[in-house]
């Protein structure tokens, strides 16, 4: 199986086919020891079952075999899509690597494929948690914190504009990145409650708008990251709450998808959003507890909070009319900030993701976020 169908599933394919593509192709085709596959897109549960039929080598030798289908199919087991996610970010990185070198190339292509390759190479640490990985087009890339089946809350980062495999982690300026904003909440999260059991995603698996042009100001490409969204949402392993932490544009995706989210999503929080595609909490159609926040500098306050002709994502999120709980960012100095050790924004999101809310500093001062919430732990 693997002359055949294997690491051909991950070597660079024909033009026009991506390797994404040719992977899912041939696990389309293909049995494992006399077994039909689940089909790529087939529900979590069903996954699910067929990999509890499997041993801890069989599950090892499919991961190798097709590792950029089993590391992103819902219902695999964590580990098995970590391991497949390792292999195919190691393949990809040496594909990127010999284009990096390849003088047919324009020297702006190659340097581009350096870069993804050192990205890929620090992805594929054996140390990371990376439960998706698809290098296709700008590459979409999710990474775990903590330990997803063991976890009771589980935290969901959903980042804005220029999100891709390339700006999923920085050297300078870490915060600002998906990778960074995740591993801040969960040390956040554990200092606010050390003997909760948590996890947090950093979730780079839509494809994002480059920039604020026209792309950031319609809702296209948040919807098709709200179905993408939804389907994480669910897929789930466990019985774990999810709590969304959107940011920006991220926003967009989260209020999209918010009225087809499954129950098990009990917060939505959005910080810097330039609406959520819906005139009033009520208009979000969901159980969830809505939260916004804006840090005082941040200049998304200066962006039209309205929806004409498909363009904007309509009503600010932290007016009063809107509805939602709206807390205190202080100290989050500016669009970028939200995610930095010491101030309110990034405390007020650890008690979200930890159902602390007792002790919640809402924007007004008061309790007025916190009411209708019984108890301290969100119960």
């Amino acid at each position: 199986m693997l002359a055949t169908t294997g690491w051909t599933a991950v070597h660079r394919p024909d033009e026009g086919i991506s390797p994404r593509q040719a992977a899912l192709a041939s696990w389309a085709r293909a049995r494992f020891e006399g077994r039909a596959l689940p089909a790529a897109d087939a529900p979590a549960p069903l996954v699910a079952h067929f990999f509890a039929g499997l041993d801890g080598a069989q599950r090892a030798r499919l991961a190798q075999a097709y590792p950029l289908v089993v590391g992103n199919l819902d219902g695999a087991p964590s580990e098995t899509r970590y391991g497949a996610n390792r292999i195919a970010l190691q393949q990809a990185a040496r594909e990127e690597e010999a284009d990096g070198r390849d003088v047919t190339l324009a020297p702006a292509d190659r340097t581009n494929a350096t870069r993804r390759a050192h990205r890929f190479e620090s992805l594929a640490e054996p140390d990371r948690q990376i439960l998706t990985f698809d290098p296709t087009g700008s590459g979409l890339v999710a990474e775990v914190f903590g330990d997803l089946d063991a976890a009771r809350r589980i935290s969901v980062i959903v980042p804005g504009v220029d999100t891709d495999a390339l700006t999923f982690e920085r050297t300078q300026r870490r915060l600002t990145a998906p990778a960074g904003m995740a591993e801040s909440l969960y040390e956040a999260e554990r200092a606010a409650a050390p003997d909760s059991r948590t996890a947090v995603i950093a979730w780079a698996g839509y494809t994002a708008p480059t920039g604020v042009g026209m792309d950031a100001a319609t809702g296209r490409m948040a919807a098709d990251g709200a179905v993408k969204l939804r389907a994480l949402a669910s897929s789930l392993p466990g019985r774990a709450s999810v709590a969304l932490f959107c940011h920006s544009y991220g926003s967009v995706v989260c209020g999209i998808a918010a009225h087809e989210l499954p129950s098990r999503v009990t917060d939505i929080a959005v910080a810097g959003s330039p609406g959520m595609r819906a005139e009033n909490v009520e208009d979000l159609g969901t159980s969830a507890r809505v939260w916004a926040m804006r840090d005082s500098g941040d200049w998304i306050a200066d962006v039209p909070h309205l929806e004409v002709g498909g363009l904007g994502h309509g009503a600010d999120p932290v007016s009063p009319d809107f509805g939602a709980r709206v807390l205190s960012a202080a100290g989050a100095k500016s669009h970028t900030g939200y995610f930095e050790p010491g101030t309110a924004s990034l405390d007020n999101f650890a008690k979200i993701g930890t159902g602390t809310f007792g002790s919640m500093v809402c924007a007004t001062g008061g309790d007025a976020c916190r009411r209708g919430i019984s108890g301290t732990n969100g119960s």
